[in-house]
């Protein structure tokens, strides 16, 4: 008699735990090499993010808002009308063919760079938390021009780039180091004329970004990022209060004089939340005892009042975010929107490595926000827009496009009627007497 198969409880085969878990990996893994796989990561993570922020920015700044005597609403109105804003500019640019974002390259780094300038002339500057890098619009509004200056600099280096490599000249290190070095370098001049470090760390990341896109040798690679690092290490080591944020990396305790309150509180409420956190609105630090609760350490508050939970689905958003953006910048043809999506992924990820890594006392105090989850519109509006080309991009990939096609309204409009003058011709051709 033959041997009797085993697999399941009945004996039948293929039936077992192990092939229903491999079936279902490969399932899940047909599911993930799906066309627009990245166009719905990038446009749900965004949302999601965006969302999560403005309810936890409403939850954060309220008894701020109140101890300045502001209605407890405040800070989330501006957030939320800097959100409306921001979602046109993300259906904008996600709409907007790559040559319309090419044509608009030269132009947005000028304004940008006249922006900055602006901030630098007397009168016009505003200082906020001791750094200059601000212009006044008018009341509660302010306009950060180097915040446009990261989108500005992705987006004018991303076109230089590939206008040089489908020339062939990106192997002459001249040619891929000029003009984009002196270029990145003006605007961290500007941006470091007004003290703001931070923002001028996250510049230095998308320009080393472009560059390792760009294919550039490891000798010229390590020379340049040796050259940012002595440059930062001087401006570091020539400002006691650059230093004072140094030695608080790591601290538990406020120290002499309180110099990392900051940092320790951020802990305090990121250890007191928990698993799943002392619930929406409950938090204890964000009245009076943590700094900037509802911008740059908005992670702790949510750690608060979220706990472990929170915490890790947001860095699970980003993730996705994260890796959404190096799948379009890996599977394009195009040598623009690699260079493009590279440096949008490389910019929202390095500002929220820093800014969390500040949270979590493993990185110095920056003072950057966590993109598109702090409060700031300055922060939020280019951020969006940069969201706005991922999505473009993404949509552009032949076999994306190919299936977005197929999936428009089967019985709209358009197509019944186009379905039922089509009928009619084929009717009038039959001969008469046949329906």
């Amino acid at each position: 008699m033959g041997r009797k198969r085993s697999g399941g409880p009945s004996g039948a085969p293929g039936r077992g735990p192990f092939d229903r878990m491999r079936r279902n990996y490969q399932q899940l893994r047909r599911t993930w090499d799906r066309p627009l796989t990245a166009y719905y990561l990038i446009f749900g993570s965004a949302l999601l993010i965006t969302v999560l922020g403005l309810v936890m920015v409403y939850s954060a700044s309220m008894i701020k808002a109140l101890q300045l005597g502001l209605s407890a609403s405040y800070f989330f109105q501006k957030q939320f009308f800097a959100a409306l804003l921001g979602t046109g500019l993300l259906l904008t640019a996600s709409r907007m063919p790559v040559k319309l974002h090419r044509a608009l390259c030269y132009p947005a780094l000028a304004g940008t760079v006249f922006l900055m300038v602006l901030v630098q002339v007397p009168g016009i500057g505003v200082s906020v938390g001791g750094n200059q890098n601000w212009i006044s619009l008018g009341g509660p509004f302010m306009l950060q021009p180097s915040e446009f200056g990261k989108l500005a600099l992705i987006m004018w280096g991303a076109d230089l780039l590939a206008r040089k490599g489908d020339k062939g000249l990106l192997s002459q290190w001249k040619h891929l180091l000029v003009p984009l070095i002196p270029v990145a370098f003006l605007l961290l001049g500007l941006i470091m004329l007004g003290g703001d470090m931070g923002t001028a760390m996250i510049l230095t990341a998308i320009l080393f970004g472009l560059l390792w896109l760009a294919g550039a040798p490891t000798r010229l690679f390590v020379g340049v990022l040796a050259l940012a690092g002595l440059i930062g290490a001087v401006l570091i080591k020539t400002s006691p209060h650059r230093m004072d944020r140094l030695a608080c990396i790591g601290a538990t305790d406020p120290g002499r004089n309180d110099l990392c309150w900051q940092a320790v509180h951020g802990l305090y409420a990121l250890a007191s939340g928990g698993w799943f956190g002392s619930g929406l609105g409950a938090s204890v630090e964000k009245w009076g005892q943590l700094p900037e609760a509802h911008t740059d350490f908005i992670f702790a508050i949510t750690g608060e009042e979220l706990g472990l939970a929170g915490t890790l689905s947001v860095l699970a958003l980003f993730a996705a975010l994260g890796y959404a953006g190096i799948r379009v910048a890996g599977r394009t043809e195009d040598s623009f929107v690699r260079y493009a999506a590279g440096g949008v992924t490389t910019w929202i990820t390095a500002q929220a490595v820093i800014n969390i890594g500040a949270v979590l006392g493993l990185l110095p105090i920056a003072g950057v926000p966590l993109p598109l989850f702090s409060y700031g519109g300055s922060a939020l509006l280019p951020t969006m827009f940069a969201v706005g080309l991922l999505i473009a991009f993404a949509r552009e990939e032949p076999a994306a496009r190919a299936a977005l096609a197929m999936r428009q309204p089967r019985f709209g409009w358009k197509r019944a009627g186009l379905r039922w003058k089509s009928m009619r011709r084929r009717v009038k051709r039959r001969p008469s007497g046949e329906r």
